[in-house]
């Protein structure tokens, strides 16, 4: 069966068009990113901005061509934070289905979590259990701790993410003192109500998803061009990933704007993404460690809520 997959989030909107077999093993066919930045402006005026939607519409418009192209037999769309939190959604949600004749899938944090978690275990070989998976998004940031065959014990979507804390908090080149420690509070205020549903200290493994996650991951290999053979299954000890957060937040747009790898447009919100990842895992070594089962590593995923999308496309899973 062909399927197709998309995910729109804050920052960007996603492509997979992939076979699936009578196992639930995904091949790919065609995976696409493209960074329109939907959300610019939705935390601070609650709506979408006009130039953000058209940006967004029209690789809309070029994804349904792929999509024809390849002859797909069943698609999803999904479309998560900042189309949760726009007041004028309803015009993206339209413009959707003008191009594709297919319903715009607004998920819950829930949901995301649940799809995102799905999408991480098809590609992981017999992970220890429960897993802790974080999904860090440009809106959002998902914990869901799960066991090895997909069942979800527990998940949370924190209001925190790449864009959502450069456009709120980190508004200098270079962050100040005084923008790190606000953003820092607001995450550990989300940390606090995220801990009130996901037990971190229940994690036996942790596995980090999706674009910041990734990119750090980049730059503690060295990479000069993304290499997601390379970065898929990593293991990062915490130290690795201290340092490589640590010089994204602490650099300035020119040097971030170096880094070859680095799609231009993530450039700007990469330092905020990396202070959440960094906030996320010290909470996460923190309550592992009080618990006596320490958490010393974080297994690095290329397979997230896209794959997840994908699967739900088969009906392989709800």
């Amino acid at each position: 069966m062909r399927v197709a997959g998309i995910d729109c989030g804050t920052n960007s909107i996603r492509l997979l068009i992939a076979d699936i077999d009578d196992d639930g093993k995904l091949t790919d066919i065609e995976r696409r990113l493209e960074i329109v930045r939907l959300g610019q402006g939705v935390d601070r005026n609650g709506r979408f901005d006009t130039g953000a939607l058209e940006r967004t519409l029209a690789v809309v418009d070029d994804y349904g061509q792929q999509i024809r192209h390849y002859d797909c037999e069943s698609v999803i769309f999904a479309a998560t934070s900042a189309t949760r939190d726009a007041s004028n959604r309803d015009i993206f949600i339209d413009g959707v289905y003008e191009r594709l004749g297919v319903e715009v899938n607004v998920f819950s944090g829930e949901e995301e979590a649940r799809t995102s978690f799905a999408g991480a275990i098809s590609a992981l070989s017999d992970p220890h259990e429960p897993l802790l998976a974080v999904d860090l998004g440009g809106g959002s940031t998902e914990l869901v701790l799960g066991k090895a065959d997909g069942t979800v014990l527990s998940a949370f979507s924190m209001d925190i993410g790449s864009v959502r804390m450069r456009e709120r908090r980190l508004l200098s080149d270079i962050p100040t003192p005084q923008e790190l420690n606000a953003a820092r509070a607001d995450i550990r205020l989300a940390l606090d109500q995220a801990e009130q549903h996901v037990a971190l200290e229940q994690a036996q493994a942790v596995v980090g998803l999706a674009g910041t996650i990734t990119s750090v991951a980049a730059l503690s290999l060295g990479l000069t061009a993304y290499d997601s053979q390379r970065i898929h299954g990593l293991t990062m000890s915490i130290p690795e990933i201290d340092r490589a957060t640590q010089w994204f937040i602490d650099a300035s747009g020119e040097e971030r704007a170096g880094v070859a790898f680095l799609h231009p447009q993530r450039a700007d919100v990469i330092g905020a993404g990396a202070l959440v990842w960094q906030e996320v895992v010290h909470r996460i070594v923190e309550r592992s460690a009080h618990a006596g089962n320490p958490i010393s590593e974080v297994t690095i995923s290329e397979h997230d809520i896209l794959d997840g999308l994908a699967l739900r496309a088969a009906g392989c899973v709800s």
